[in-house]
């Protein structure tokens, strides 16, 4: 194909790129300069960028054939992928915090910080109220994360209001980056690991049938092994406690599902609730991670929708 055709072609495949595939595309320009500017210290710096590089052709060659294609599987596959390349951006994050760092975690810190302004460390605190039910009850909610964010997005997208689907889509994955940008500043591996003995979690923490498989679950997509030393399970942990993005993410999720006035918002309400107290409970959090992530909800969406409006212009996928 001639170069003049080639560079013809760029605006119409930049217009077929909806809002949050140009955010996604950006935040990994950055994480790309982060790691280039940090190569000395992150060693698998270059697969990074080659990896951002692949990633951002794909979300231009899916936006481009679903455009020009007209089909509908291949529409609804570019509508929902941003969802599971924000898990690809989580990964990513992880290979970079520690050597930016030089191993050097922040639990001391925000441990010191809970106790100047709580008193208490908390998980320390609720182990006393330890009850296999309970952890039971609370596990599953912990690990219905993700499900809230694809629960009100099918909701609205059944509803064949899209623009509402976009914009719910867009202020999620920002808010997920933004406290990626958190785990930069304080990295830190929770309470299960500074507080606790990360070995006999199951053992203080029983639960009944399905706590097990969904306690190994969370460790492995964290990226601790099982059956492994204490050592070697908090090397390979990742650096994501402060802020709490499932504090974060969670009371955003509620916010939208009743803006929207979602059949599931008080199913969403009451698990997400829970999930919250889990962060604690469950030793992944301190309580400074919990405000911390509250906090961040209002900045993110009191930006989301001008962030959001700079991003869809001229995008044929968000009209």
């Amino acid at each position: 194909m001639p170069t003049s055709t080639v560079f013809r072609n760029v605006p119409a495949l930049f217009n077929s790129l909806h809002s949050t595939d140009r955010l996604l595309i950006a935040f990994w320009c950055l994480l790309s300069l982060i790691s280039l500017f940090f190569h000395s210290l992150i060693p698998g710096w270059p697969f990074i960028i080659m990896a951002n590089f692949a990633a951002a052709l794909l979300v231009c060659g899916l936006a481009s054939v679903a455009l020009s294609s007209g089909s509908r599987i291949l529409r609804c596959v570019h509508d929902w992928a941003a969802f599971l390349l924000v898990i690809f951006t989580y990964k990513q994050v992880y290979f970079m915090i520690g050597p930016i760092h030089q191993g050097r975690d922040y639990d001391a810190l925000l441990i010191a910080i809970d106790r100047l302004l709580f008193r208490i460390n908390a998980s320390e605190l609720l182990s006393g109220l330890a009850n296999p039910c309970l952890t039971e009850v609370l596990q599953i909610a912990y690990s219905l994360f993700y499900v809230f964010f694809v629960a009100i997005g099918l909701e609205l997208y059944l509803r064949q209001d899209l623009s509402q689907f976009r914009y719910f889509r867009f202020t999620v994955v920002y808010g997920f980056f933004i406290s990626y940008i958190g785990y930069f500043f304080l990295p830190a591996v929770g309470p299960r690991f500074a507080l606790h003995d990360f070995s006999k979690t199951d053992i203080e923490l029983p639960g009944l049938f399905l706590t097990p498989a969904l306690r190994w679950f969370v460790n492995i997509f964290e990226s601790i092994p099982s059956g492994v030393s204490n050592a070697i399970a908090l090397a390979n942990a990742q650096r994501d406690v402060f802020p709490s993005g499932h504090t974060m993410m969670t009371v955003i999720a509620v916010i939208l599902a009743f803006e929207y006035k979602l059949r599931i918002r008080y199913y969403v309400f009451c698990a997400g609730m829970l999930l919250i107290l889990a962060t604690v409970y469950l030793r992944y959090h301190y309580l400074i991670d919990l405000v911390a992530g509250a906090f961040l909800v209002f900045p993110c969406l009191l930006t989301a929708n001008r962030i959001y409006a700079v991003f869809r212009r001229n995008a044929s996928a968000d009209p």
